[in-house]
């Protein structure tokens, strides 16, 4: 480690104790690494897969843990993790995309202040223009009250601007926590339900744990229980009826099935006549029912 300490490189650190030992002298001694470039920690290989990215991440997350201890707060960006140990002086950052991890420290106030200006000026205007929910700083944070302290001001998330960019910033949002959320959080589900205001009362629930992969749900309890309703909900995508509701199941997902998700639940949206992400809900959001699940990426308020 002293050639990376006496110059500031960022060579990469391919060993998850060579990662933690340098994330302890982050942790403990910010101040000497404080405006140098981020450190990769893990380097994936090309095209990995999903699941492969994941489980390499797992070991380097772990041996980090283990040392510094359990973050202040848990989260990811569409590309990656986004991890951080945080008090009011500095963050340390553990960051990743397909291509590597990383780990960097900062002073807080500049950092977040950044952030919250990507979450308040960027996104796209209307429809016509191309969105941004990839290139947000993170999308979900999970906040259990661990070590540190929490920021004092929390983002309002960035919106979509139409259903298509809504289908966008959900198929993001859970392949994200397939590829993220075992490694910070175990074996813990995740999950909300959408409403809409112009179809009152109904629910499309959205949920992923590791061991049981994604599942989306919608209540039909009003509709026919006829072979031909049944014909159409198949149609659609649903796979079985359970009373009264329709679902699907993915037990091992990649971002494709993340995408069938996505595409699943817009579909049911717009059939029951909503038009606009703002008559869009997310509610019940929680990850266990332990700590606060923020999704600023997802696109609709909660």
């Amino acid at each position: 480690m002293d050639d990376m300490e006496t110059s500031g490189g960022n060579r990469p650190i391919l060993s998850p104790g060579e990662a933690a030992e340098f994330a302890v002298a982050l942790f403990e001694a910010p101040g000497s690494y404080l405006g140098y470039d981020p450190v990769p920690v893990l380097v994936h290989e090309p095209n990995a897969m999903l699941r492969t990215r994941r489980e390499s991440f797992r070991k380097v997350y772990g041996a980090i843990v283990d040392r510094i201890g359990e973050p202040t707060l848990y989260g990811g960006s569409a590309s990656g993790p986004h991890i951080r140990w945080r008090d009011p002086e500095r963050i340390v950052l553990l960051a990743g995309n397909h291509h590597q991890a990383q780990l960097s420290v900062h002073r807080t106030g500049p950092l977040e202040s950044e952030e919250m200006r990507i979450f308040e000026w960027g996104g796209a205007w209307s429809a016509d223009e191309p969105h941004d929910f990839d290139l947000l700083p993170y999308i979900w944070q999970l906040d259990r009250s661990g070590p540190g302290e929490p920021p004092p001001e929390r983002t309002g998330g960035r919106m979509a601007s139409s259903l298509g960019h809504f289908e966008s910033a959900l198929t993001l949002m859970l392949s994200a926590w397939v590829e993220q959320l075992s490694v910070q959080v175990g074996g813990d589900w995740a999950g909300f339900s959408l409403t809409s205001g112009v179809d009152r009362g109904r629910q499309i629930h959205v949920s992923y744990a590791l061991g049981e992969g994604l599942q989306v749900s919608v209540d039909d309890r009003d509709g026919e229980d006829s072979p031909e309703r049944a014909s159409m909900m198949r149609q659609r995508g649903w796979q079985s009826r359970d009373r009264g509701w329709w679902q699907a199941e993915f037990p091992e997902p990649e971002r494709a099935e993340s995408a069938e998700v996505a595409r699943l639940a817009i579909a049911e949206l717009r059939a029951r006549g909503t038009r606009e992400p703002k008559d869009v809900r997310a509610r019940d959001v929680s990850c266990k029912d332990r700590g606060e699940l923020l999704l600023p990426g997802l696109g609709v308020r909660h």
